[in-house]
């Protein structure tokens, strides 16, 4: 056989690298959250292994913004190297609160009192923003990073995302406003998770999402789907996934 047939053929089949899209992970995303965001889910999971991007899952069950607040005032939500790497945060803290309240913000963070409690959850978002703002601009005063030297440092991506559907209507309508006033990505779950809490089930005539939830709650009177289905065989973590993926793919910057 010519040798340069042969070296074509060797190339072809036993390329140098993994394959795009395939072993490697360009991305770092980072998930803070409670109970909807939880390892046990499986959206954020699934979601990220379709984006080939490396999970860092830090939701922890029963917490709320405010415990994110402290964990970044403690310096224990993310290492150095963690922030480095990381092509984004992601919150997922979606206790039917009013997060958009501006009454009482602070223009600096640091002038916030820490620790947190849970009376404001309006703050402990504008301080968890203008932290993780803040300090990847500084990272370009760091000799220890690699935007050291840079204009802006490090690029910040926060998404925000709203609940796993529309019964939650304060934190809903609050968190599109707060995505607004910052210019920042949501996921809108509520929006296009297939259906709506306008319109019950034709066939059981309750709220639909009680179909996918394991337990209930009641708002104003209306009984609906709290927690959905965990795992990642389940249909509506599945369809969430989806759902992170497709707005993730917009915003992430192509590498």
């Amino acid at each position: 056989m010519n040798k340069n047939i042969l070296l074509l053929l060797i190339v072809f089949l036993f390329p140098a690298g993994p394959a795009a899209g395939q072993d490697c992970e360009p991305y770092t995303i980072l998930l803070t959250g409670a109970s909807f965001a939880s390892p046990q889910n499986g959206w954020f999971e699934i979601g990220c292994r379709h984006l080939h991007a490396r999970p860092i899952n830090r939701a922890v069950g029963g917490d709320a913004i405010a415990n994110t607040a402290n964990r970044m005032a403690e310096g224990t939500l993310y290492s150095f190297e963690e922030l480095e790497e990381m092509d984004a945060l992601v919150i997922m803290q979606v206790h039917d609160r009013d997060v958009s309240d501006e009454a009482g913000l602070w223009t600096d963070y640091t002038e916030y009192e820490t620790p947190f409690d849970r009376s404001n959850y309006a703050m402990a978002y504008d301080y968890v923003i203008k932290r993780y703002l803040s300090e990847c601009y500084a990272l370009k005063d760091n000799p220890r990073s690699r935007y050291y030297g840079s204009k802006s440092g490090k690029p910040a991506l926060i998404v925000l995302c709203t609940h796993w559907h529309d019964g939650r209507t304060t934190y809903n309508a609050s968190v599109r406003k707060l995505a607004e006033k910052w210019g920042l990505p949501l996921v809108e779950f509520d929006r296009y998770i297939g259906f709506s809490k306008d319109q019950p089930h034709p066939a059981t005539g309750e709220q639909p999402s009680r179909l996918y939830a394991y337990d209930t709650q009641t708002i104003e009177g209306v009984v609906y789907g709290l927690h959905p289905d965990r795992g990642e065989d389940t249909y509506i973590q599945q369809r969430m996934a989806a759902l992170f993926s497709e707005l993730m793919k917009k915003v992430l910057p192509i590498k």
